[in-house]
């Protein structure tokens, strides 16, 4: 049984934050999908996606966060992935997505690691 996803979001100056708790599979990525064209994302900012909460991530909720990549690169912004549970490092390493999202221990630190663009 999926477990109810919530989710949360936040703007920063580095650009906005999803914070995710709960199942990211076929039954909750419909909510995800309905999130990504509201954020505020601007050219040089990147997106933040904490999954400290992440319960469960499924191959229909990778194809989620690959959607979202493709959201913040339309954008001529980044994304990257904050506190990966490792069951889901775990996948990402047997499909090869750590070489696609960079990842950082939590939501904090991937915005203390973003530079806004030079001028």
């Amino acid at each position: 049984m999926t477990q109810a996803l919530t989710i949360h979001t936040r703007t920063t100056p580095a650009g906005p934050v999803i914070e995710l708790a709960g199942d990211l599979d076929h039954h909750t990525a419909p909510d995800i999908r309905a999130v990504l064209p509201g954020l505020a994302l601007r050219p040089g900012q990147q997106l933040v996606i904490d999954l400290a909460q992440l319960s469960l991530c499924d191959s229909t909720g990778i194809s989620v966060l690959l959607a979202a990549r493709n959201h913040a690169l339309a954008a001529h912004a980044s994304v990257v992935l904050a506190a990966v549970p490792n069951r889901v490092i775990r996948i990402f390493r047997i499909v090869g997505l750590e070489q696609v999202f960079p990842t950082h221990p939590t939501a904090q630190a991937a915005e203390a690691a973003w530079a806004p663009p030079a001028r």
